[in-house]
Formats: structure tokens, C-alpha cells, sequence
């Protein structure tokens, strides 16, 4: 990437920056266009962006096998633990990707991998957040049970009582993952900021923009629900897929041109 050209923008000290970058309103059809200009990437790219994908085909596939192997919880903490800090690294990936292809130049591992790595201290910062929520959110779920009727058999109404609870409390942390997560890596990637700015920025834009945030969940649990229907191999195509898109989301959505663009 070239550094940003805009008079005064290197000159300015961390303390004159704004604490989050603004964002754009977005009409709820962003996300469509997001998704046709990921797309776009992909074709340009295919090789080394299914390469990534088939990263995390293999990833999903050794968790559910040890997962499976050895029936124990704590290994499956273990390897989601290990998948969380694994996964920026990926997502970075495609986003280096879609960055080359936008400044006219071929892709490449080398220069995807180092682009990706350079980042590795804001990764690990945005992994440890990850795992705190995780952390949490497990605590939560297994507070959760002592809703689940255990005397007797349990009727629909208080089966649906604990179905209710146990996705609402879900569906909390989901959301907070998705805000922190929306925008920030991108960000991380394009500009010279720290992590903790990029989240407050994710978290910003994502609140000031819930139409369209609606439809990006919905295409991304789709993209989901396509590679677990096709036993995880449908992921080395759509997880590419969002990963190029959520690059044009950032594009679209974020004003971060008050921060220096990182060099390439």
C-alpha cells in the first residue's frame, strides 16, 4: 500500500487523531454489492484465495475429528482456542488479497503472508477479545441449564422457556462479536491505528448502520450454513467469498483517511 498523500495526515500525532474513524450511511442493499465485488476478487484470484479457504476446510475438519476422537470439552476449547487466534490470520488473508488486486498487482503467498503477519500484534490482541467473550460465553451457557427441567418430563413450556433463554443470551454475544469484528481488521490492515480504535469504529458503524447490517448477518449465516450442509467443504469458496466482500464492506462503509494508509 502507498502511504496517504493527504496534506497533514502523516503529521499527525496519535492524540490529534479522532477516537474512531466515521462512518458512511448505508443503504440496505450494500451488502449485495459487497458480495458481487468479493466475487469479482475470487475470479481474479481463485488459487491463492482457495488456498486460504482450503485452510479452514481443513481447520473445521481437525477440530470436529478431535473434537469427535476424544469426546472431551476441554480439548474442544483447546482447538477453538487456537482456531480463534488462527482465524485473524486467515481473514487478514483475503483482505491483503482484495488490497492487491484493488492497486493493480498480482497476488501472491509471499506478499499475502507477510502483509498478514506484519499485523501479528493487533491479531493477538483481537484473538485475546475474542477469547474473553468465548470465555464468558461459555460461563454463560452452562449457567443457562439451571433453566432446563431435569424433574420429571420436561413440558413444551418449559422446554421453550430454556430454548428462549439459551438463545437470547446466544444471540447477545453473538452480536457483540459481529460489532467488534465487522470492520475493525480491515481497518487494521489499511491503516496505520491500533486495534482498540479499529473496534470502536467496528462497533460504531455497525449500530449506526442495522438495516444493512441485518442483510450482511443474513448473507454471511448463509454462507455458514452452505459450508456445513456440504460436510465444510463448501467453505473454501465462501469463506474466501466474505472475506474478500467484508474488504469492499470496509471500503464502503469507513472513513479512515484521518490515519496513515500502512505501506506495502
Amino acid at each position: 500500500m502507498t502511504e496517504s498523500t493527504t496534506p497533514g495526515h502523516e503529521d499527525k500525532r496519535p492524540e490529534e487523531l479522532p477516537f474512531a474513524a466515521p462512518c458512511k450511511d448505508l443503504d440496505t442493499n450494500a451488502p449485495i454489492r459487497w458480495v458481487k465485488l468479493g466475487w469479482q476478487d475470487l475470479q481474479r484470484a481463485p488459487r491463492i484465495s482457495l488456498t486460504f479457504g482450503a485452510m479452514l476446510v481443513i481447520s473445521s475438519y481437525l477440530i470436529t475429528y478431535l473434537t469427535v476422537t476424544f469426546g472431551n470439552p476441554y480439548v474442544l476449547v483447546a482447538l477453538l482456542s487456537g482456531f480463534i487466534f488462527l482465524g485473524p490470520i486467515l481473514a487478514m488473508a483475503f483482505y491483503e488479497i482484495s488490497v492487491q488486486l484493488q492497486r493493480g498487482k498480482t497476488p501472491t503467498m509471499a506478499i499475502t503472508l507477510r502483509g498478514s503477519l506484519r499485523h501479528l500484534g493487533d491479531q493477538m490482541v483481537f484473538a485475546v477479545i475474542l477469547m474473553i467473550i468465548f470465555l464468558v460465553w461459555a460461563r454463560a451457557a452452562s449457567m443457562i441449564h439451571v433453566f432446563f427441567p431435569t424433574i420429571g418430563s420436561p413440558s413444551l413450556a418449559d422446554l421453550a422457556t430454556f430454548l428462549t433463554i439459551g438463545t437470547i443470551v446466544g444471540s447477545l454475544f453473538a452480536t457483540i462479536v459481529f460489532c467488534i469484528s465487522a470492520f475493525s481488521l480491515p481497518m487494521i490492515v489499511d491503516r496505520k491505528t491500533d486495534m482498540v480504535t479499529a473496534v470502536v469504529t467496528s462497533f460504531n458503524a455497525v449500530l449506526r448502520n442495522k438495516g444493512a447490517m441485518v442483510v450482511w448477518v443474513a448473507i454471511i449465516v448463509a454462507a455458514v450454513a452452505a459450508g456445513m450442509i456440504t460436510g465444510f467443504i463448501g467453505f473454501a469458496i465462501t469463506l474466501p467469498l466474505i472475506g474478500h466482500a467484508t474488504w469492499h464492506a470496509y471500503q464502503e462503509t469507513i472513513d479512515a483517511s484521518a490515519w496513515p494508509q500502512n505501506p506495502d
